[in-house]
């Protein structure tokens, strides 16, 4: 373990979900840099989590815009698109200060690399895939629902 469990905590209770590895919810915090640069074994790492993440998050929004009645294709996505977008995986991110959670590589803490849209989404969206692979899609969905993420979305 890399982390404190006090920090961790604090994270868990921030974002609702509690997690039964805590090494899955490390990796989901770790950047790919601060890995090589820590010397951690190869897939310690946020980057396949996020993958993930990114296809669980579709999932779980195309299955509630299905089940809120919405049922030609076209519409669910251009929908999903709204809801499920950089913009919006990122205020998730800032939201529950998941930046102050990360293990950021030197050169991103000199850049603030988290000032980038993406980056902050691409850690949400590993955030999610670690719930996804710890808990399942019943609590990644809660965690989406309590997280705001419809919410944030309003159709014009």
């Amino acid at each position: 373990m890399i982390y404190s469990e006090k920090r961790l905590d604090i994270l868990e209770e921030k974002t609702g979900y509690r997690f039964v590895s805590r090494n899955l919810l490390e990796k989901a915090l770790t950047r790919l840099a601060f890995g090589k640069e820590n010397n951690l074994p190869d897939g310690w790492n946020m980057d396949h989590l996020a993958t993930l993440g990114d296809a669980a998050i579709d999932l779980v929004v195309i299955e509630h815009l299905i089940n809120s009645g919405i049922s030609e294709k076209g519409k669910i996505s251009v929908t999903k698109t709204n809801i499920v977008n950089m913009s919006i995986l990122r205020k998730l991110a800032e939201e529950l200060e998941l930046k102050d959670f990360v293990f950021w590589g030197k050169g991103e803490e000199i850049q603030h690399v988290w000032t980038s849209g993406r980056v902050l989404a691409e850690c949400m969206e590993a955030f999610a895939g670690a719930v996804y692979i710890d808990g399942g899609i019943e609590n990644l969905k809660e965690f989406l629902k309590n997280s705001g993420l419809y919410e944030m979305y309003s159709p014009v």
